[in-house]
């Protein structure tokens, strides 16, 4: 069989065999892949750097269906994430959600590189030590990106019942809009929604699609941390209703902003 070379972001590792590894990595061109590293967990060994969170370029070959990696160059890794709990939670939540919005060989397309955007705001976050609901907002806005990209939007722009226009009045305290899970978001507080959002919390959810971290004119982030709790809240409902289970990394997440936490 031809060699191969690979690019992606090891996504997860487990033991396999003795010495070997089971690596699943994110490639932009094969999607999911899953691959042997013989050796990977001997001492010294040239392949003990396929861990997760490190992006690789790998030669891999073999026969039959799980290939087996020859060689690999480590392009980058995002180590440093574990030097904070909330920047490693958000991370490993947005792995999570790529490899369940990814589950087999069939590529996302722009998938790869949203997720290696997000971990890359979240090593800034670590490098100029910037506040934890930075990292909050992250994994939040970063799961909004991702599920688009994998055909599982937030329905932002229209009632779903109505169809009216999600147009948030913006000061008007008592308006409200509900999240339906199996629907989407719905005008007025309804009986048995799995969350309620006030107009600014709608406001600042439809403003996640795009490129950039919502931010006041003086450069903080827009929102306080409780609201970006919220907003979180809603992801893992759409997520579990739609992915068939919770983010567990996000749980881990949430637990650091708990009352009794210290910030950072």
């Amino acid at each position: 069989m031809p060699e191969q070379l690979l690019e992606g972001l090891v996504m997860s590792c487990r033991p396999l065999g003795e010495n070997d590894r089971l690596l699943t990595l994110l490639s932009e061109a094969e999607g999911m892949v899953r691959l042997a590293v013989p050796g990977a967990r001997r001492p010294r060994s040239s392949l003990a750097a396929a861990v997760p969170l490190t992006l690789l370029r790998l030669q891999v070959g073999g026969r039959g269906d799980l290939k087996r990696v020859r060689q690999l160059q480590v392009l980058h890794s995002h180590g440093a994430l574990g030097e904070r709990l909330e920047t490693l939670a958000a991370a490993q939540g947005l792995v999570e959600l790529g490899l369940a919005l990814v589950p087999g060989e069939d590529p996302v397309p722009g998938l790869l590189a949203d997720l290696l955007l997000q971990l890359g705001r979240l090593e800034t976050v670590v490098r100029e030590r910037q506040e934890r609901a930075e990292a909050l907002a992250i994994a939040v806005q970063g799961s909004v990106h991702l599920l688009a990209l994998g055909g599982l939007a937030l329905p932002l722009q229209s009632c779903a019942r109505s169809g009216e226009a999600l147009q948030p009045p913006v000061g008007h305290w008592d308006w409200r809009c509900s999240l339906l899970p199996q629907e989407g978001l719905v005008i007025g507080a309804i009986p048995g929604a799995r969350l309620v959002l006030n107009a600014s919390e709608l406001a600042l959810l439809q403003r996640l699609p795009r490129a950039g971290t919502p931010r006041r004119r003086d450069g903080d982030l827009l929102g306080p941390e409780r609201v970006w709790l919220h907003l979180l809240e809603l992801i893992e409902a759409w997520w579990g209703e739609h992915l068939g289970r919770r983010p567990r990394a996000f749980r881990l997440l949430r637990a650091g902003f708990e009352p009794g936490e210290p910030a950072r």
